[in-house]
């Protein structure tokens, strides 16, 4: 555990605004709600926050009750590991946050903390933060063995080749990846290494987190996808790496407007601007931006986004990051297509949809699916289903090859609006096939 940061039960108590006498008192009153007394008092919690003693297993569940977590998130001999160091999900941007900000992100997947609601007020606090702040300090090489680079080489090789398969085959990769970051959040916290190996070792947890946070999303697992990209934040900001940082906020951004929370996605996407400098990554901050705007019905301003984002594609090169490396002018196509939809400019928008898909590379079938899933939508805004159920039911078979969760998702939501016209050509056929 990093000696700089505070105990687990310390920020656990800190983080819920709990004095040591009210944590002491819901010990206690735990206890007392099984007929049972508790002798814990200030100075054994304070044994527990330092170290010097751990808790048994029917003190740890009492914590957790002191606390407002669910019991049986403890497991008493991983103690203090299992305590969320956090009341919001947030873990705070620092000089030490790096490996607390994984860790949480490595429990939470694993444990389903599914009671770890991240709220919108605390992820554009974070954004806020982010872009007032300045970058992180590399974490300092400890006693632990060293770290070679070599080995940094062999985990970044190896996670680019996992992160590059084909769609159908990346379904298999989670575990491999999640062991991958776990190896690499260690290594950050325990291991031996010059300034330029931790500079690389930062820039992997980042985007291995990225990675894997887009994976959790597409299952609709929200809680694991966020605290993923929290992790890869506070990693992008010990590496200085500001476009990085501006690209893991931008994709909490697109959870939030997934989820409808397009004020919170605004407000993230607005901070991550004012730091992102390659072109290309604010080509794609300026569409989700625009996407987000369109739906809250800002035409001006969406506008004005979707001219920024064409003008930065103009200007973006062949150095790009790699998490945005792809953006492309099918991506600028069909997400202008889909702001200018949300406006009410059903003609043009399908007009730009379908030539985006046209221009899309047969590598992204996965973003093919979805791109299908939106020219659909769009044919049904026109009142035209028979199109709409052909491109549906392309993009469903697309989503179910590539293991898509997320693009199937998205063909579920239109099939109520395929109700009225059972009896138009393609219709039945999409209705079968989605119930199949």
């Amino acid at each position: 555990m990093d000696e700089t940061a505070p105990h687990p039960l310390a920020a656990a108590r800190t983080a819920r605004g709990m004095s040591m006498e009210e944590f002491v008192a819901g010990i206690r009153a735990a206890a007392g709600r099984r007929g049972l007394r508790s002798g814990t008092d200030d100075a054994r919690v304070r044994k527990w926050q330092r170290g010097d003693a751990d808790p048994n297993e029917e003190s740890q569940i009492y914590i957790a009750e002191a606390l407002g977590l669910p019991t049986d998130i403890v497991r008493s001999d991983d103690w203090p590991n299992w305590l969320p160091i956090t009341a919001d999900g947030v873990v705070p941007l620092g000089p030490h946050s790096s490996v607390p900000a994984l860790r949480e992100a490595l429990r939470t997947a694993m444990e389903r903390r599914q009671f770890l609601t991240i709220s919108g007020a605390a992820l554009s606090g974070l954004a806020a933060d982010w872009a007032a702040s300045a970058s992180g300090e590399l974490a300092h090489a400890r006693d632990g063995s060293e770290v070679s680079d070599d080995l940094v080489s062999l985990l970044e090789n190896t996670t680019q080749k996992l992160a590059g398969l084909a769609p159908e085959q990346k379904q298999h990769t989670p575990p491999l990846l999640d062991a991958y970051l776990s190896t690499v959040t260690d290594l950050i916290a325990h291991g031996c290494y010059t300034p330029g190996v931790g500079l690389r070792l930062h820039t992997l947890a980042a985007s291995l987190s990225q990675t894997i946070a887009w994976y959790r999303f597409d299952l609709g697992r929200h809680t694991p996808a966020s605290q993923y990209w929290i992790a890869g934040l506070h990693n992008a900001q010990a590496a200085g790496d500001h476009d990085l940082g501006a690209g893991l906020l931008s994709d909490l951004a697109y959870q939030a407007a997934w989820r409808g929370d397009h004020s919170t996605a605004a407000s993230i996407l607005h901070h991550a601007l004012t730091r992102a400098q390659n072109p290309a990554a604010r080509c794609l901050l300026q569409l989700r931006l625009a996407r987000t705007l369109a739906w809250r019905g800002e035409r001006r301003s969406a506008v004005r986004a979707l001219t920024a984002a064409e003008q930065h594609l103009n200007d973006a090169g062949t150095e790009r990051p790699a998490w945005c490396a792809w953006v492309s002018e099918a991506d600028l196509c069909v997400d202008s297509g889909q702001a200018l939809l949300d406006l009410g400019d059903t003609g043009r928008a399908h007009q730009l949809i379908t030539e985006g898909e046209r221009l899309l590379p047969a590598a992204r079938d996965k973003t093919r699916g979805v791109f299908l899933a939106y020219r659909a939508a769009s044919y049904l805004d026109q009142n035209d289903p028979e199109p709409a159920a052909a491109t549906a039911a392309q993009s469903l078979l697309l989503a179910r090859r590539a293991g898509a969760p997320r693009c199937i998702n998205l063909v579920s939501k239109l099939l109520p609006r395929f109700q009225p016209y059972q009896q138009v050509q393609g219709v039945a056929e999409l209705l079968h096939l989605a119930a199949a």
